[in-house]
Formats: C-alpha cells, sequence, structure tokens
C-alpha cells in the first residue's frame, strides 16, 4: 500500500506541485491550504469546494496527521506548555505565552539539540534527530485549535519565535517550508514582522535566510568575546563573533525592515561585569540590533545562577546610555518549566556529549541543511 502524503509537510507551492502531478489545477494547493490551515478543517470529506472524485482521491492518497498531545500544563502567570508524543516515541514542548498586546507561541525544530550550549536545559538533554516540516507546522496547527478552534476573528496567536528545542538553522531544509507557511496569506497569514528565528549563530545558513525568507533573526550571542562564548556556545569555536556580526550586518542590509536582537543570558559573574557591557557596545558598533537580556532560569544540576536584579538593570543602563534599544525578557512560565532555557521534553538521546563534541560541526551542517 503507498504510504501516504502528510500535507503538512507541503508549504503551497509544494502542495501545488503535488496536485499538478495528479492532473489538478495549480488553484487546489490554494483551496487545501486555506481548508487546513485557516479553516482547521483536516476532513477531507467537509472540503466543500473540492469535487467527490478530488475527496476520495485525497483519501487515498494523503492525510493530515498529528503528534499526539500528551500534557497540557497551565502556569499561574497565564503561561500555557504543552508537550506532544511524536510517532517515534520522543516528546517535544510548544509553550505559549499571552500579554495584553500580544499571545506568542514558541515552537520547537528538533528533538533536543546538536548544540551543546552549556546554559541550557535542552542543550543538556542530548539529540535525536530533526523535526520534519509537518511536526513544526503541527504546533502552531494544534496551539490555534486549542487556544480558538480555528475562530478567525478570535485568534489567539499573533507571534511566532522558533526558540524552541533546537537549533532551526540545523534543520534549515524543515524550517524554511515552515516559515513560509506561517506568513502565506492562504495559510497563517502572519507577518514577517511577526515571526521570528532564533539561532546560535550558523553562519552560511543566516546568509541563506537573507535570500530565502524574510523573517526576524534573533540571535543566542550571550558574551561579548570569543574565550567567554567558546564556553557559553561551543558553536563559536565553528564560526567566531566577527563572522557572526558581519553575517548579520549582512541579513540586516538585504532587507529595509528586517530586525536583529541580540539574545544575552545573564549569568552572575560570567558574563555581567562593566567590562563586557562596554565589550559589548564596541563589538555591536554599526550593527542596527537591539539587545534582549535574559534572566537565566535555572534547571536541574546546573552551576549557573542568574544575575542579581542590580547588576541586571545597571548592565542595561549602560548598554542604553550608548544609544541602544535594550528590553529585559521577563521570566514566564517558570513554575511549569516552561520559560526561556528550561525546555527539555523527553529525548530519546542517540549520541553521548563525548561525540558530539568530535562531530565537525561543518558535517553537521550538510546533513541537517
Amino acid at each position: 500500500m503507498t504510504e501516504k502524503t502528510n500535507l503538512l509537510n507541503l508549504d503551497r507551492e509544494a502542495l501545488a506541485v503535488f496536485f499538478t502531478r495528479h492532473g489538478e489545477k495549480r488553484f487546489r494547493a490554494d483551496q487545501i491550504s486555506q481548508w487546513i490551515h485557516q479553516f482547521g478543517v483536516v476532513d477531507f470529506d467537509k472540503m466543500t469546494n473540492i469535487g467527490k472524485s478530488l475527496r476520495g482521491w485525497l483519501r487515498e492518497h494523503a492525510e493530515v496527521a498529528f503528534p499526539e498531545m500528551i500534557c497540557n500544563a497551565l502556569s499561574k502567570d497565564g503561561t500555557r506548555k504543552w508537550l506532544f508524543r511524536l510517532h517515534d516515541g520522543n516528546v517535544i514542548e510548544t509553550v505559549f505565552i499571552p500579554t495584553s498586546s500580544r499571545g506568542t507561541l514558541c515552537i520547537s525544530s528538533q528533538v533536543g539539540c546538536i548544540l551543546d550550549c552549556t546554559f541550557c536545559a535542552t542543550a543538556q538533554q542530548g539529540f535525536n534527530r530533526n523535526l520534519t516540516t509537518a511536526e513544526i507546522v503541527a504546533q502552531l496547527w494544534m496551539a490555534n485549535y486549542f487556544l480558538s478552534g480555528f475562530v478567525r476573528s478570535d485568534r489567539a496567536i499573533s507571534n511566532v519565535v522558533m526558540m524552541g528545542m533546537g537549533e532551526p538553522l540545523y534543520n534549515y531544509r524543515n524550517v524554511l517550508p515552515a516559515l513560509r507557511l506561517f506568513m502565506d496569506d492562504f495559510a497563517y497569514g502572519l507577518s514577517s514582522r511577526r515571526v521570528t528565528l532564533s539561532t546560535a549563530g550558523v553562519v552560511p545558513h543566516i546568509l541563506k535566510l537573507a535570500d530565502d525568507c524574510d523573517v526576524n533573526l534573533a540571535v543566542s550571542l550571550h558574551a561579548p568575546n570569543d574565550e567567554l562564548r567558546n564556553k557559553l556556545v561551543p558553536l563559536n569555536r565553528r564560526f567566531p563573533i566577527n563572522e557572526l556580526l558581519a553575517a548579520c550586518k549582512k541579513y540586516t542590509d538585504s532587507g529595509s525592515r528586517r530586525e536583529v536582537t541580540m539574545e544575552y543570558v545573564m549569568l552572575e559573574g560570567m558574563n555581567d561585569q562593566l567590562q563586557h557591557a562596554q565589550k559589548l557596545i564596541k563589538i555591536l558598533r554599526g550593527l542596527p540590533a537591539k539587545i534582549n537580556l535574559i534572566p537565566f532560569n535555572t534547571f536541574k544540576d546546573t552551576s549557573y545562577r542568574c544575575s542579581n536584579n542590580h547588576t541586571i538593570h545597571r548592565f542595561r543602563d549602560i548598554l542604553q546610555a550608548s544609544g541602544r534599544v535594550v528590553t529585559i525578557r521577563e521570566a514566564r512560565g517558570q513554575d511549569i518549566d516552561a520559560a526561556c532555557g528550561q525546555l527539555a521534553g523527553k529525548i530519546q538521546n542517540r549520541l553521548t556529549r563525548s561525540a558530539m563534541r568530535a562531530i565537525p560541526m561543518d558535517k553537521i551542517q550538510v546533513a541537517a541543511s
């Protein structure tokens, strides 16, 4: 029996190819995309503007398949975290963060993370595999379903950030179609200004993203010099700060409204001193980037501690005095382990940390591109 195609894996262009190969017109992709992503309808028999014969063919050759939702946790601050079990038994996490002005969905791109950032709970859990496009898109579909039932006048999700488990740019092949669906007027219709991809600094794919997709970029910088960043973000040994910032400059130059945000986790005694702020000002000179200071969220067995409030605010004031726009991220969902750096899920780790460190990053890049 022929394996069915999961339509969540296909952006609208790929969906059009799927139909034209069957002898159908390309506009069928527009219709099906709207049914699935805008109206939340996944039963082909309920797609009333599709002919009976085509509906029968779709039942035979296609499906809309989702992971299983196994936990729906609500924080006292309104943050919500879902655990989704994938077909292979792995579990990923997706987080919804509501505020008075927006509703942000934080989406995962990998089962675990191939990187080894020492202050991140996800990285310490290990790595299994990249998520498929369907598994990425399903997180937004299911969140819409649970929050509003696809009532368009009551959509709770206004922003999407690729800041969950994993490094999105090491899953470029599957992340890119998902981003396109997020912004497609025949799918979720989000403005490019409301979609953000966060990366630890995969330089070649930052440059590729500049040509392929217009989204905001967030960069996990976390240190103002290579020596310290090598310890916190080992990917820096492959793509040092000067190369990373040059790529960010090219990214902003290639789009008139593109924004780059430098994410900077505040670690007591590690990267939060006066000299670190002054060095950060120096290296960012000439780059139109905002800075987001992130109070460190603790997790089991970590030796790191969060900088105190006085230190964080002093650090912010120094940066602001240089003319930078600086924000301090509000910690949300800590009581359900949904805050930044706390996502861990349940990962069937395929690689030991020593083995992961032995893999050349350029080899990982080729495998995941």
